[in-house]
């Protein structure tokens, strides 16, 4: 038996979701806990030249609801960017879980050689689905989850891998 494209895509980006949901959770509690601003962990960054956890969790959120979303040949909601809360960073997390897990497996059917095209710094680029989401979309998805996690246990938030992978 083969690997559906929404096996390949669906799972794994739901567990992201929850583990992303999870460790936003727990620096909302480090936060309340140890009377820091919220503020200083949403807008905290690995390096200066990086995004900040919250631009880290929006990116990630939309790479989720975007693979899924195209892989599935569904209209793909649009989120604004206004998060400024861990609240606000967890409804959004929600609402991409919830697009994600409304895409029936059927939907998925051929997405394989489907052509995904996609516009960077104002050029258009297309991939058959199996690249697109092999070696774009759940690459840069994981990448923004992990540097999102790396921001807070960076900055003192009791995290376990457990956390991160969703268990």
């Amino acid at each position: 038996m083969s690997l559906s494209m929404y096996d390949a895509s669906v799972p794994a980006l739901l567990q992201g979701l929850k583990g992303l949901n999870t460790v936003l959770a727990k620096a909302a509690a480090h936060a309340e806990a140890k009377k820091l601003d919220p503020s200083a962990l949403l807008q905290a960054r690995l390096f200066p030249d990086m995004f900040t956890l919250v631009r880290q969790v929006q990116i990630a959120t939309d790479f989720a609801k975007g693979a899924a979303g195209r892989l599935a040949g569904a209209e793909l909601p649009v989120f604004e960017d206004v998060e400024t809360s861990f609240e606000e960073l967890q409804a959004r997390v929600a609402k991409a879980a919830a697009f994600i897990e409304g895409l029936q497996a059927p939907a998925f059917e051929g997405s394989e050689m489907r052509e995904v095209s996609l516009k960077r710094r104002g050029e258009t680029v297309t991939f058959p689905g199996k690249d697109y989401l092999l070696l774009q979309a759940l690459p840069n998805f994981w990448f923004h989850v992990t540097t999102a996690y790396a921001i807070l246990r960076h900055n003192g938030v009791e995290l376990s891998k457990s956390d991160y992978m969703g268990a």
